[in-house]
Parts: C-alpha cells; sequence; structure tokens
C-alpha cells in the first residue's frame, strides 16, 4: 500500500450548493472549506477522518451526460501519503505519471489509463 484515500473530488461550478446537497443525500456534515466556499468544500465524518467527500469549483465544467463518452464523469482521488518522496516513487513505478500542478501539500498525476489523482501529505 502506498497510501490511503483521503477524498473523492468533484468538480462543479457551485461547490457550495452541490455540497449542501451531497449532505443532505448523505448525512454528511461539512468539515472544510475555503474561506469564502465557493472554491473547495469538504464533507466528511469528522475533521481528519477518510475518506471524504469533496467539491471543487469547476466554472467551465461540462457537466457529464450518462451514458455519452463524449461528456464523461469528473472526478479524482486524493491519496494521503506519510512521505510523498516514496510515495512518487513507488506510484510511477506502479505506472503512473507526473502532471503539471501542485500545491501546499498535493502534487497530481495521472493513473495509467489517464484519470488524474493527487498525492497529498500534511
Amino acid at each position: 500500500m502506498i497510501g490511503q484515500l483521503r477524498s473523492t473530488v468533484i468538480d462543479c461550478p457551485d461547490p457550495r450548493a452541490l455540497a449542501a446537497f451531497c449532505a443532505e443525500l448523505l448525512g454528511l456534515p461539512l468539515v472544510e472549506e475555503d474561506s469564502e466556499g465557493d472554491e473547495w468544500v469538504v464533507l466528511g465524518g469528522h475533521p481528519g477522518h477518510q475518506p471524504r467527500l469533496a467539491f471543487q469549483r469547476a466554472p467551465e465544467l461540462r457537466a457529464p451526460v450518462w451514458p455519452d463518452p463524449e461528456r464523461p464523469q469528473q472526478f479524482h482521488l486524493d491519496v494521503t501519503v506519510d512521505d510523498i518522496d516514496t510515495a512518487e516513487k513507488a506510484a510511477l513505478a506502479l505506472g503512473a505519471r507526473r502532471l503539471p500542478g501542485q500545491g501546499d501539500g498535493f502534487r497530481v498525476y495521472a493513473d495509467p489509463a489517464g484519470h488524474p489523482f493527487c498525492l497529498c501529505w500534511g
């Protein structure tokens, strides 16, 4: 095992609105959001417990149309790791590839089929 699932992240035009819908649908409380709640919102059991359901602002989102392959589902996984350099090496050895993008506590990769995921630490 390289890491533990941290979050399933859903792109959407309005993270706060979709999080409110899912909070009611699933009975999950709000555990994290950015200062305005318009870019990043997270639902979960308790702060610090995984896995979480997160919502990320994507203003130009082309909403999925099931089962149309021209408009596929959109999400990515966040995976918590203890040591980013060790985890990166192991993920790359499994067939992942590094993608542009990283921030405070995460780096972006693609799985062998091209789906994005993040290795997160801290």
